[in-house]
């Protein structure tokens, strides 16, 4: 049986398979933004692919403690939108393989 690696979502603290989660990454450079290869360099930090997590994620500073770095408000909402359009992409394509 082939090892799943398993991660911890930041904003509901559910484990689930890494594939299943969105990255967040905070690269050398300070920049934060999504890794949807989760191969960038930098630290970070896993999401479900649901805007009420990065909610949480937010709201709570859980995010900025998981980069060790802070989130400003317009990095914040581009996260946001890169979210959705991730999270409708995976909706699509998983509509089109079915």
């Amino acid at each position: 049986m082939k090892h799943v690696p398993q991660r911890t979502c930041i904003g509901c603290q559910a484990v689930r398979p890494k594939r299943e989660l969105v990255r967040i990454v905070r690269t050398p450079a300070g920049e934060v933004a999504v890794d949807p290869t989760g191969r960038r360099p930098g630290r970070g930090a896993y999401i479900c692919p649901d805007p009420h997590c990065l909610e949480r994620a937010l709201g709570g500073k859980r995010l900025e403690r998981a980069l060790e770095h802070p989130v400003a408000p317009e990095v914040a909402l581009a996260l946001e939108q890169e979210l959705r359009s991730l999270i409708s992409a995976r909706q699509t394509g998983q509509a089109a393989g079915s």
